[in-house]
């Protein structure tokens, strides 16, 4: 070190400690001549490098020679500038390095993520092939199951064709048939195209072979691919097309009318209107029209009267509801009497009375016989007071008529009839018969005929009743024989004819208060009735009633 103290004795620079730090700045330019600031032999830089090198050697172990002393190597400042290239080398080589590896793991990672990506993409369409197949797969196994189960019917049908000399035989009355079966063919023909059957299936069924896609319904013109279809004039249905077209359907509820118990088809029809119906509706309170007796059907609406019967919207066209509406009809009647030669020459009170009116009245009345059980008209004999009906209702909310005025009336006997009452709110034709009816109690009493059983004086009545019919709904075409054959004049056809035409249903209306004349199966009012038209039709109006004044029965 005595070297080292020379040299620092000799020189006046201080060194800062960021000037020490172990290393030393690189200077190139080593060929150029070094030369101290006070003209020594050292520069700035061999202090510096002297400096750093006897720090270094602190931190060494100094090496011995065999007698102990320290053994002092030195190096030159060439070899010492050859390190300290060697190191800044190994630096550069270090840091190119570190950036070499960095780029290569910056490359790896941009593999890492470009490959995670493709086994990604891989990895989905693997899934969507996995799907598609599984979908696949799927539609097949329910293909093969499809064709098994044809398989199998056909099976089923050849075998069935094997223990059989013919084609099946079918029930024309029967409603559902078996589905025909299948089996080879060898040279037939199509009974629905006509065109010959190869090698393929074919059905035989209906006395012919077909191909499986000419057997179709009749009704929508399908292929028939069921194993039961059904049968109608000879013609193949579909089941539902056939229960579509030939099962009856209700005409209250206008559902297919259910079968009962024993898997049959039961249904309940009017004997005139033929209006069919479940027979649920019997007993589940579905009403009826008070005079044309037709159910109400789910989607109409009748009208209620107040005294809670119903009336449907035909009958209420023609209905009459006061007493007031009703006399022109009680002229016609009359006018029809007098071109009978029967001619009432009373002015009997005509009212038209609500029903509690009517019963009160027939409660009070000695005589008569009544139609149960309902009465829709009586000749009183008695004096009473009645209410009778004023004015015409109007229709109100709820399809109710509202507002009816009544008024009471004294009824003085002045002969051996006092009145005719008729129930209110009944269509023209039946008012009418029903006061032809009452008509001839009251000339029946009015013209000395003793007391009658009840299946003369009754059955006569209705015969009256039936003739007034007769005369509105043909114009008088059969009043004409009756009135001839009874040697009476054809007034009373030309009186009833002076009405203008009527409506189609009105007719048909007429037409069924004549069948129920005809049909009732009472003693007094339908065989009275049976017996009193055969009389007359038998020996004239006229006749008859002679031969009842005389004997007091039919002739």
């Amino acid at each position: 070190m005595g070297w080292l103290t020379k040299i620092l004795k000799g020189s006046s620079h201080k060194f800062s400690d960021g000037q020490c730090n172990g290393r030393y700045r690189e200077d190139r330019n080593l060929d150029r001549p070094r030369y101290s600031a006070d003209g020594s032999d050292f520069d700035k830089e061999e202090i510096e490098c002297a400096i750093a090198l006897s720090l270094s050697e602190q931190d060494h172990v100094i090496p011995q020679d065999d007698k102990g002393k320290k053994i002092i190597e030195y190096k030159s400042e060439t070899e010492e500038d050859e390190d300290d290239d060697e190191d800044e080398d190994e630096e550069y080589m270090r840091a190119q390095l570190e950036a070499a590896e960095e780029e290569e793991r910056r490359v790896a990672q941009a593999q890492i993520e470009e490959e995670e990506k493709r086994r990604a993409e891989v990895q989905l369409e693997e899934t969507e092939k996995q799907l598609a197949k599984a979908r696949l797969e799927e539609e097949e196994t329910r293909r093969a199951k499809a064709q098994l189960e044809e398989d199998e019917q056909l099976a089923k049908a050849i075998q069935e064709s094997m223990n059989v000399g013919s084609p099946p035989r079918y029930d024309p009355g029967s409603i559902f048939q078996p589905y025909p079966f299948l089996m080879p063919s060898n040279h037939r023909i199509c009974a629905g195209c006509q065109a010959e059957i190869g090698h393929g299936r074919f059905l035989s069924c209906m006395g012919g072979v077909w191909h499986p896609e000419c057997f179709c319904c009749h009704a929508c013109d399908k292929p028939i691919i069921d194993y039961e279809f059904s049968m109608s004039g000879n013609r193949p249905y579909h089941k539902l097309c056939y229960k579509e077209q030939h099962h009856p359907k209700c005409d209250v509820c206008h559902n297919f009318i259910p079968t009962n118990p024993a898997g049959l088809i039961e249904y309940r029809a009017h004997p005139f209107w033929m209006q069919k119906y479940c027979p649920s509706h019997e007993r589940d309170g579905t009403p009826r029209c008070c005079s044309c007796e037709r159910m109400e059907p789910k989607d109409t609406k009748y009208l209620i009267l107040d005294d809670g019967r119903k009336l449907c919207l035909e009958c209420l066209d023609s209905a009459i509801m006061d007493t007031h509406e009703c006399q022109p009809l009680y002229i016609d009647i009359r006018e029809f009497y007098e071109g009978l030669h029967m001619k009432v020459e009373q002015q009997i009170p005509m009212l038209l009375v609500e029903r509690s009116a009517l019963n009160e009245a027939m409660e009070g009345e000695k005589h008569g016989h009544h139609h149960l059980p309902e009465t829709r008209g009586l000749c009183l004999s008695e004096e009473q007071t009645v209410t009778t009906v004023l004015r015409r209702p109007r229709i109100g909310a709820g399809y109710k008529l509202i507002d009816m005025i009544t008024e009471p009336c004294r009824l003085i006997r002045r002969c051996e009839v006092t009145a005719i009452l008729i129930l209110y709110g009944l269509p023209r034709l039946l008012t009418g018969s029903i006061l032809a009816h009452e008509m001839m109690h009251a000339w029946l009493r009015l013209n000395g005929y003793p007391n009658l059983r009840p299946e003369v004086e009754e059955g006569i009545c209705q015969v009256l009743a039936h003739m007034w019919l007769d005369s509105e709904t043909y114009a008088g075409s059969t009043l004409v024989d009756i009135a001839s054959s009874s040697s009476s004049t054809s007034s009373a056809v030309i009186a009833s004819s002076k009405k203008g035409e009527r409506s189609e249903f009105e007719k048909k209306l007429g037409e069924f208060f004549k069948h129920q004349i005809e049909s009732d199966s009472s003693s007094a009012y339908g065989d009275g009735f049976r017996q009193g038209n055969a009389a007359v039709l038998k020996h004239g109006l006229r006749r008859t009633l002679d031969h009842i004044r005389l004997t007091g029965t039919f002739p």
